[in-house]
């Protein structure tokens, strides 16, 4: 007989629909996890998240040594959907222009991660695959104040160009923005409008 491949509308074998379902369970489990911090359950169970995911509490941990391994794997999963929404600005033409991009696309991004960053807030100081990813998420934002305002940032002297950095940094973080939307209780629009405002008085200040 020639060849063992499969041919044309051949059936699956039974391990690839193995695969296929546990593949599916461990999906489940890990929306369920992102679905239940969304809800405002910040440290939500294995109980609880088996229970959302439709699966045996035995099944999460089939799939998941532990939380921990969990959780890395939907910090990984956050990441892509951030990257996803992430609207990209242009780094050349009028600053307001670019002020005011940066602001709605920064605000955008920073609204729909609020309950999952707080979630992994709470993790941080104890899993160090949760502090990687944040480190990781927090210097990609530094990156691209860098990208956008290189312009502005050229030429500075060296110490003035890191302090106007940080500052900027600062004014388009998740903490900056978890400050205006939560503890001084602005709605979305106004907490942007503090977002461009305060980088505009940065970015227009005398070198």
């Amino acid at each position: 007989m020639q060849g063992t491949s499969a041919q044309p509308g051949a059936q699956p074998s039974p391990r690839d629909g193995r695969a296929a379902r546990s593949e599916r369970t461990r999906d489940a489990v890990v929306e369920a996890l992102l679905s239940l911090i969304d809800d405002g359950d910040l440290q939500p169970t294995a109980a609880r998240i088996a229970e959302r995911a439709g699966v045996s509490l035995r099944s999460v941990f089939q799939h998941f040594e532990d939380l921990e391994g969990l959780y890395a794997t939907a910090a990984d999963r956050q990441l892509q959907r951030v990257i996803g929404i992430t609207r990209q600005v242009r780094r050349d033409g009028p600053l307001d222009a670019r002020i005011a991009a940066f602001a709605e696309g920064r605000a955008h991004v920073l609204e729909a991660i609020s309950p999952v960053r707080r979630s992994a807030l709470l993790s941080e100081p104890f899993s160090e695959a949760i502090a990687t990813r944040l480190r990781w998420a927090r210097l990609r934002g530094r990156r691209e104040v860098e990208r956008v305002f290189a312009i502005e940032l050229e030429g500075r002297p060296a110490a003035d160009r890191r302090e106007l950095v940080e500052a900027l940094t600062a004014a388009g973080s998740w903490s900056a923005w978890e400050a205006l939307r939560t503890h001084q209780g602005l709605s979305l629009a106004p907490a942007r409008k503090v977002m461009a405002r305060t980088l505009r008085a940065l970015l227009h200040q005398e070198a």
